[in-house]
C-alpha cells in the first residue's frame, strides 16, 4: 500500500514585495531632478574632472559650436523679475502673461527687441526657430552683458555656468569670459563630460 504525499501550498505572498516596490518608486520620484530641455543640442569636451556645481541658484551659458549663445535661470521669480527690468532697459513694456510664460520657459536666447513677438508663438515654433537666434553679444549690441548684469542685481547668490560645444572655436568663448570679467564676474564653471581613464 502506497502513502499520499501532500501537496504543499504554491501560493507566495507578496504583500511585501509590492509595498517594498512602491517605496523606491516614491523614493526616486522625490529625489529625481528632471533634465531641463535645452534649445540646441552641445557636446561638451571631455575632463577628468568630478567636481559637481550645485543644483540650485544656477546661470547656465550655452555656447554652440557658431558662437550663439543661450541662457538659463533655474529659479521661475528670478527669470521673471530679470526680464521685467530687461523690459525697462530697453523701454519694452512685458505684460503679466508674457513675464509668466517667459518665466516657465527652461531657456532663452532671443534677442530682446524680438522677444515679445517670440512670447507670442506657440511653444513648438518656439522650439523650430530659436537655434536659429540666440543672444547678440558681439561689441556694438551685447545684450548678453546686460542679461548677466541683472541676473547678478536680482539673485547675488547665482553661480555661472559655461557649457559650450568641443567644436565652439575659443575666441566665441573667451569673448563671454571677457564680458563677465567686465562685470567684475571672475569665478565660473566650465561644463565638460567625463572622460574615461583606461585603468591602471
Amino acid at each position: 500500500m502506497s502513502k499520499k504525499i501532500k501537496k504543499k501550498s504554491t501560493f507566495i505572498d507578496m504583500t511585501a514585495m509590492s509595498d517594498v516596490t512602491v517605496l523606491l518608486l516614491t523614493f526616486f520620484m522625490l529625489t529625481s531632478t528632471f533634465v531641463q530641455k535645452e534649445p540646441v543640442q552641445v557636446n561638451p569636451p571631455q575632463s577628468v574632472s568630478e567636481i559637481k556645481i550645485p543644483e540650485t541658484n544656477i546661470v547656465s551659458i550655452l555656447i554652440e559650436p557658431n558662437g550663439r549663445v543661450f541662457m538659463s535661470l533655474d529659479k521661475q521669480p528670478d527669470r521673471w523679475e530679470i526680464l521685467k527690468r530687461m523690459g525697462e532697459s530697453y523701454s519694452i513694456d512685458f505684460t503679466e502673461e508674457e513675464l509668466k510664460k517667459f518665466s516657465l520657459a527652461p531657456s532663452f536666447g532671443v534677442p530682446i527687441q524680438g522677444m515679445k513677438q517670440f512670447l507670442g508663438l506657440p511653444s513648438e515654433e518656439q522650439d523650430k526657430i530659436i537655434m536659429d537666434l540666440g543672444i547678440p553679444c558681439d561689441s556694438t549690441n551685447n545684450q548678453f552683458r546686460e542679461w548677466m548684469r541683472l541676473a547678478r542685481e536680482v539673485n547675488k547668490n547665482l553661480v555661472i555656468a559655461i557649457k559650450a560645444d568641443q567644436n565652439t572655436p575659443y575666441p566665441m568663448i573667451r569673448d563671454i569670459m571677457n564680458t563677465l570679467q567686465d562685470l567684475r564676474e571672475n569665478r565660473y564653471n566650465l561644463i565638460t563630460s567625463l572622460k574615461n581613464m583606461p585603468e591602471i
